[in-house]
């Protein structure tokens, strides 16, 4: 069999994923044949359609998800399109073309733009202009297969969440923005993503594998006899111990656990393949104000991710909300986010912590907390667990005391870890490495400084370490799924690693590789 040809793209998420190309081409064949009587009534109709679709799918996503369908809510009831729409349509179009015609000329302005944000905003855009336009023609947008590796220009925002990734899959973009939304959501989804490929072809179906660490497209030759994508850097495999974590080279366990954001995605996990789960978000399970005030309903999820894990650690941090990441229903000043709104309104902290409380009888629950910056956030957060647990003991309601450990995920706390009274550590790089390189996330120019930024935070993960001292530390941010800096990690004393479950077979061979210092085995 021949062998695969590669094609250099740029990685928008990392992991890799092997599966049935999907050919996504644009509704160009609705507008041969339009509807006869279609006039401003016919669109106004459509437009409250999609709304209501759009509404639909926002009651059953996460907060980044809810925020752009928000968005796109928010312009279909934007009057400028429908009045400019409606004009042309009084002169004498048909209500797709006159839609079509002025959402494109909103395209063309977007992707014209000389700033990459406004530029990725095109396709949400196009998002909505689709969305209208299958509702008035009659011919929704159908999901494409389980497990297949999307293929197209870009992709839209409500397909991507429209879509179950559970059963596995990619995306390879000809085009596509790394600061677009759906490059946003693969990331929190650690769907595999590369955008820039070109226009190249492939056969609908035919077996193509996307390698969104490396930033590469694998095209097999053909349907025939096609293997499933090995990537070049997934060729060690490292021997594995009863608690399903790897050893190094040189024979140090090294353990290994996953992160995640809803309880569904454990469900084609087996929890005798890692060390059990060492973030889980809270904040994509609970998102909204009334999920918050629920204390039953965050119990019942707390459970079944106790349940699955025996007894291995389940680490749950608690709602990092605020700033950039709301609770909906939620209104709060734009500084507050992590620890310090749980302390800004403690009756939300109070909640989850009795939740927590009585979820730990069922396993070996530990309690992270979020964007800590100073020792008293630590023990201010304890003082509530505390009283929660005594009013409970009075009660006499079934709870446990679990471990409380902290991110640390600003610069000012990694500098003096020791002053903590934490029971564990685990660093979260996507922050520091945002505080470190002074850069925010959404800054088009992020991934390039963050990147220089890497071996200062390498330096301040060294120096907190040493901090430390004799308590168990972790690493659960992005540096952790990144097989490029596992070694490096390793460098620095990680020796427990949580990553995205997608990316548990490349950390897994790439720790098999190195010895515990991080040099690269012989032979390898």
């Amino acid at each position: 069999m021949a062998e695969p040809h590669r094609l250099k793209a740029t990685s928008a998420s990392p992991g890799v994923a092997t599966g049935p190309a999907y050919i996504a081409e644009p509704p160009a064949t609705a507008l041969m044949s339009p509807p006869a009587a279609s006039g401003r009534a016919e669109l106004a109709a459509a437009i409250e359609t999609a709304i209501g679709e759009l509404q639909h799918l926002a009651a059953g996503a996460d907060t980044e998800g809810g925020d752009i369908i928000d968005f796109q809510i928010e312009v279909l009831r934007d009057p400028t399109i429908a009045e400019m729409a409606s004009a042309r349509i009084d002169a004498g179009e048909n209500a797709v073309f006159a839609w079509v015609a002025t959402l494109d000329g909103y395209v063309r302005e977007l992707e014209s733009a000389d700033e990459e944000q406004l530029r990725a905003r095109a396709v949400d855009i196009l998002d909505i202009k689709n969305r209208v336009l299958a509702a008035l023609t009659g011919t929704p947008v159908e999901d494409f297969p389980l497990g297949s590796i999307y293929v197209g220009k870009d992709m839209e925002p409500s397909r991507f969440l429209a879509h179950d990734w559970s059963a596995g899959g990619g995306i390879a973009l000809y085009g596509g923005s790394a600061a677009g939304h759906v490059a946003l959501l693969a990331r929190s989804r650690s769907v595999p993503m590369v955008i820039g490929a070109g226009r190249f072809a492939t056969e609908e179906g035919q077996l193509i594998g996307v390698d969104g660490d490396s930033g590469v497209v694998i095209l097999q030759a053909g349907k025939e006899n096609a293997r499933p994508l090995q990537a070049e850097h997934l060729t060690t495999s490292a021997p594995i111990t009863d608690n399903g974590s790897p050893r190094t080279a040189d024979g140090l366990e090294v353990l290994l656990s996953i992160n995640v954001n809803a309880p569904d995605e454990i469900d084609r996990i087996s929890a005798a393949a890692t060390a059990g789960i060492g973030l889980m978000r809270s904040e994509f399970a609970v998102t909204s104000l009334a999920d918050a005030a629920n204390e039953d309903k965050q119990l019942a999820i707390y459970r079944r991710l106790l349940d699955w894990a025996g007894t291995k650690p389940v680490t749950i941090r608690m709602l990092d909300v605020g700033g950039d990441k709301p609770l909906s229903g939620l209104e709060t000043s734009p500084d507050l986010r992590g620890i310090r709104l749980l302390l800004a309104r403690p009756e939300i902290a109070r909640v989850q912590a009795r939740a927590l409380l009585r979820a730990a009888i069922f396993g070996n629950l530990r309690v992270m907390l979020p964007m800590v910056t100073f020792p008293s956030d630590v023990d201010e957060i304890r003082n509530i667990f505390r009283e929660e647990a005594a009013a409970f003991a009075r009660r006499g309601i079934p709870h446990r005391d679990p471990s409380i450990g902290m991110m640390v995920e600003v610069p000012a706390a990694a500098l003096m870890l020791d002053q903590f009274d934490a029971d564990f550590f685990s660093f979260g790089t996507n922050d520091l490495l945002q505080y470190v390189a002074a850069s925010a996330r959404d800054d088009t120019d992020f991934a390039a400084y963050s990147e220089k930024a890497v071996p200062a935070v390498l330096r301040l993960i060294a120096y907190a370490v040493n901090l430390a001292g004799s308590k168990p530390f972790s690493i659960c941010g992005d540096m952790a799924g990144d097989q490029r800096k596992t070694g490096p990690l390793l460098a620095v004393g990680i020796r427990h690693f949580s990553v995205a479950p997608a990316q548990l077979p490349a950390i897994r061979s790439a720790i098999g590789a190195l010895n515990a210092d991080g040099t690269r085995a012989a032979g390898e």
